[in-house]
């Protein structure tokens, strides 16, 4: 089974032969290696690249330890550089390396080749590449399988495929798996044995009981409030364990890094500032999600809620959770003040869309109570709630979008 990553592999085409170094970056598993050494290999092959001047080299595991040294790879790259002619230098993991960075450098200066490397840990990203290579380097972020790609080649219909996708996520080795035990034998194992070990070997956690209980606790409250403060107090209260904010702060930063989870701050809309410290986490996977919980904690609302969030995401906006200040008068003509949340103030230049993630509605009250923190942005931009319903995008006469989930997740232009 192919599936083609056409949204990644339209990326990697547009910043062929731009002069720096195009970076696929994300979660382990999602599919970095087989965009990059099949879909377009396939491509440059099919643009009538010779394969000889195509190098790839995976650093991973045992066969690619000897490529770890910097020394070694780089001579044995040039070794195979025999003419003018372009080379395309593919290399895998490239963070298993020590000195990547120095390799990175030397590759630069060579005049005919374009490289390309792959990476699962966004601190090679954020701070090795950002401060050494000081714009020589171009970053794509590769996901698991959005639910357009995960639907295109799923043998079933449009609802087998959600609660598949909802249950058990989009990383695209789960697609070879036909019994539902065989794909939570995947994802258990996945998780403890790559995700968790990788996360405790690179950045040296001593307490693995502790990151443990945390991982099961951001786990439970997907899309909840919280920050290591408060997290603290619940570990000390609840459990009457001590666990700094400090340390926790650290622990999710490194589940952040791995592009485990990801936050979403706080932003007060009317004042257009963001609020303390508050934010929402939420799981690059839902499934590993699930899996994390031994699939006992399964609410549709919430996981939607999640997969909206990472689809934003992936079509390239900023995300932050809003709220809206509302003061009015009570009985006696005291001021009174509300505050209204707004699930997702998303960003991309100069758009804005306002987003509400509403599992049902299906009486007048749940609608009022939806749409109310929308009716009180007094800006123009685009208020929009996406529900579980199959809904085709229809504006209702406070001018609030209304459309279902399915329509949001298989029509990229749905927002414009």
């Amino acid at each position: 089974m192919i599936i083609e990553r056409k949204f990644y592999l339209d990326k990697l085409i547009e910043r062929k032969h731009n002069k720096l170094i195009k970076i696929v970056t994300g979660i382990r598993r999602c599919g970095k290696s087989f965009l990059l050494n099949e879909l377009f290999v396939n491509h440059l092959i099919d643009s009538g690249v010779d394969e000889n001047h195509i190098i790839r080299l995976s650093l991973e595991g045992a066969q690619g330890m000897p490529y770890r040294d910097l020394s070694y790879t780089f001579q044995y790259i040039n070794n195979l550089i025999t003419d003018k002619k372009m080379y395309y230098i593919i290399l895998d993991e490239i963070q298993m390396m020590d000195d990547f960075v120095e390799l990175l450098n030397g590759l630069l200066q060579l005049k005919n080749v374009d490289v390309y490397v792959t990476g699962s840990n966004s601190r090679f990203l954020s701070s090795d590449i950002a401060t050494e290579f000081r714009g020589r380097g171009d970053v794509i972020q590769m996901h698991p399988l959005r639910f357009f790609e995960f639907f295109s080649v799923y043998e079933g219909d449009r609802q087998e495929a959600w609660d598949d996708y909802f249950t058990y996520g989009g990383l695209p080795q789960l697609l070879t798996y036909s019994s539902n035990e065989s794909k939570v034998d995947y994802l258990k194992t996945l998780f403890d044995t790559t995700y968790k070990r990788d996360i405790i070997e690179r950045n040296k956690i001593r307490n693995e009981e502790k990151l443990d209980i945390l991982l099961d606790v951001i786990s439970s409250n997907i899309g909840s409030y919280t920050n290591p403060t408060k997290l603290e107090k619940t570990f000390k209260s609840e459990m009457k364990i001590n666990f700094s904010h400090s340390a926790i702060d650290s622990y999710l930063d490194c589940l952040e890094d791995a592009f485990i989870i990801s936050k979403a701050y706080k932003y007060n809309i009317k004042g257009k500032h963001y609020i303390g410290t508050p934010y929402k986490i939420f799981f690059e996977d839902v499934g590993l999600r699930n899996a994390r919980l031994n699939f006992r904690q399964i609410e549709e609302n919430h996981i939607m809620e999640n997969i909206l969030y990472n689809e934003l995401r992936i079509r390239g906006y900023s995300v932050d959770v809003g709220v809206v200040e509302w003061f009015g008068k009570d009985k006696n003509s005291k001021t009174i003040r509300k505050e209204y949340e707004v699930d997702f103030v998303v960003n991309r230049g100069s758009e804005r869309y306002y987003i509400q993630s509403a599992f049902k509605m299906n009486n007048s009250s749940k609608v009022q109570q939806e749409k109310k923190s929308l009716e009180n942005i007094d800006d123009s931009f685009k208020k929009i709630i996406v529900q579980k319903d199959y809904l085709k995008p229809k504006t209702d006469e406070d001018g609030i979008i209304r459309m279902g989930i399915m329509n949001f997740l298989l029509d990229d232009d749905v927002l414009r």
